[in-house]
């Protein structure tokens, strides 16, 4: 009856949090406007499933978009720009779809705000998703009883929310190869060869690379994996790296079919866009669009991107980007619980293979994340949050041997990161830990997609409406349109819709005085953080806001 009893708690505990989690997720996200990248995703994705044809889909694989896409085709009245030359020509080069999206969410369709909520549905599953591959991650390191602690974290880890509620592929990245590392690890520790396990692994990894492009960094990663002897004893016999390696090769041979499937199977003449491999373009072959993504991420990664950190920009990255947003970003339970588990675990010969796997690809991914000139975002760093949680909610076995211990570590570790997330919610982008200063003081560290990225747009208008306002002069950072919403707005310069684009070299007032008005400047706009040279809104960022948009647009009443 005891263990009954037990059962019927957890499993209630579950559906409680389950339905929290639901309850966050999309009180939340109906309140967050479109944000930056989401029409790219979200179009990409409806074009794909309506046509089969991934010419959209140059950067970003079309698995998770087509799961955004698809609930689409359930609306009567939904419109394609398949006529526009951004869609016939694929002009103008290189962006394409960013004017395809800007066709198929502002000019052709006129429900955006159902369209958006349905392209986010399937993301809110896929955090689900991960946080039951997170379960069942645990419960091969630690048993069950931790399983479900792991299940917990990775529900109501702010970050995670955060981005499992948007139309992009960060999310359902971070999900497919956290499932490929847990099927990997059940691969090379089964005696044999393991033919299910094996063709289970290339699934995964097959689904880990037709989400995201980068999910590539981890073939080499994998690949260190496969020579350390931290498997079972059979692993650590003479002939174990040579299966492994062979293995995950046979693996990788799966995941290029399950890729190409992804793709609709698509063939036809290769299109690099790097001189190095134009020469190929005169011949045809499988996923073209794939290999000349994989080229175009190349090129990125070393062209660089422009950053902010700490009130500067550069067009060449940070090194101190990803270990400055870690340290900010990362709840302060993780950080601590993290340090717990290294100085503990380590000292159990039994933990340490354990916490190999889990930390080497973690370690690795986050520097090839620091070498990398790409440093738009802390979701960038996602795919490393479910192997740290998975690691920390074996803390509390190795901290303590007593049941009623360990039930407290336990709950110390979920009311952790429960009570911030309840505290930051619904702003979930702009969550900053208390060693950062909390989100009012994110806004001078990071910008972008770890702190504004266009999602307080529609909370501008209902405060608008609120105060009784008509008219406001608007420095927005979005490609959301404000007319659409039927804002009434005077642009001022701000990031990258053309009509605020356009006013950064002379913009409509005084940067040195002010003239009377009402203004509202969107964080990464008021610093400025797509220029090297920050002089416009200088003056602003010297005075305190009347009041804020949740912490991403900032109210200035000079009147």
């Amino acid at each position: 009856m005891g263990i009954l009893q037990k059962k019927m708690g957890r499993l209630a505990l579950v559906v409680l949090a389950v339905w929290l989690f639901f309850f966050l997720a999309l009180d939340s996200m109906v309140d967050d406007s479109p944000t930056m990248d989401e029409q790219n995703h979200l179009a990409r994705g409806a074009a794909f499933v309506k046509t089969g044809d991934p010419r959209l889909s140059l950067e970003h694989p079309p698995l998770v978009n087509s799961l955004s896409g698809l609930p689409l085709l359930l609306l009567p009245d939904l419109h394609f720009p398949f006529d526009h030359p951004s869609w016939t020509d694929q002009q103008p080069p290189d962006v394409y779809w960013y004017v395809f999206a800007d066709q198929f969410l502002w000019q052709v369709n006129h429900d955006v705000t159902r369209m958006i909520f349905l392209g986010r549905l399937p993301i809110v599953f896929l955090t689900l998703a991960l946080a039951l591959v997170g379960f069942h991650f645990a419960r091969e390191f630690w048993g069950r009883p931790f399983a479900y602690l792991a299940f917990f974290m990775l529900l109501f880890e702010p970050n995670i929310l955060a981005n499992g509620r948007l139309v992009t592929t960060d999310l359902g990245g971070t999900l497919f190869i956290t499932l490929a590392l847990l099927l990997m690890w059940r691969l090379w520790t089964a005696p044999g060869w393991a033919w299910r396990r094996w063709l289970a692994a290339g699934l995964g990894l097959g689904l880990a690379f037709g989400s995201k492009l980068s999910m590539l960094t981890f073939v080499p990663i994998l690949a260190v994996l496969a020579l350390l002897p931290i498997f079972n004893a059979e692993a650590r016999r003479r002939g174990g790296v040579g299966r492994r390696l062979i293995q995950l090769g046979g693996a990788g041979l799966v995941s290029v079919l399950v890729v190409w499937a992804i793709f609709g199977f698509e063939w036809g003449m290769f299109r690099f866009p790097s001189e190095a491999f134009a020469g190929l373009n005169r011949f045809s072959g499988p996923m073209p669009t794939f290999w000349a993504g994989v080229d175009q991420i190349v090129n990125v990664s070393r062209g660089g991107r422009m950053a902010f950190l700490l009130g500067e920009s550069s067009d060449q990255g940070f090194w101190q980007f990803f270990p400055v947003a870690f340290l900010v970003k990362t709840p302060l339970v993780l950080l601590v619980g993290l340090l717990g588990l290294v100085w503990l675990g380590w000292k159990r010969p039994s933990t340490r293979p354990k916490l190999l796997f889990l930390f080497i690809p973690a370690i690795l991914y986050f520097l090839v994340s620091v070498i990398s000139d790409i440093n738009i975002g802390y979701r960038h760093l996602l795919p490393i949050l479910p192997l740290i949680i998975v690691g920390v909610s074996g803390l509390p076995t190795i901290f303590a041997t007593q049941p009623r211990w360990r039930q407290g570590v336990a709950l110390v570790l979920a009311l952790g990161l429960l009570l911030p997330t309840l505290w930051i919610h619904p702003h979930y982008l702009s969550f900053f830990n208390l060693v950062a200063g909390g989100p009012a003081n994110g806004a001078s560290i990071l910008a972008d997609s770890s702190n504004d990225w266009g999602q307080d747009l529609l909370r501008l208008q209902e405060w608008l409406a609120a105060n009784g306002e008509e008219t406001i002069r608007l420095g927005w950072f979005g490609t959301a349109d404000p007319a659409y919403y039927g804002l009434h707005f005077e642009p001022l310069p701000g990031f990258p819709r053309a009509q605020f684009l356009g006013l950064w070299n002379n913009p409509p007032f005084n940067p040195e005085n002010p003239e009377p008005g009402l203004y509202a400047i969107s964080t990464s706009s008021l610093w400025e953080s797509h220029w090297t040279s920050r002089h416009v809104y200088a003056w602003f960022r010297a005075h305190e806001p009347t009041a804020r948009i949740g912490y991403s647009i900032y109210i200035y009443d000079l009147r």
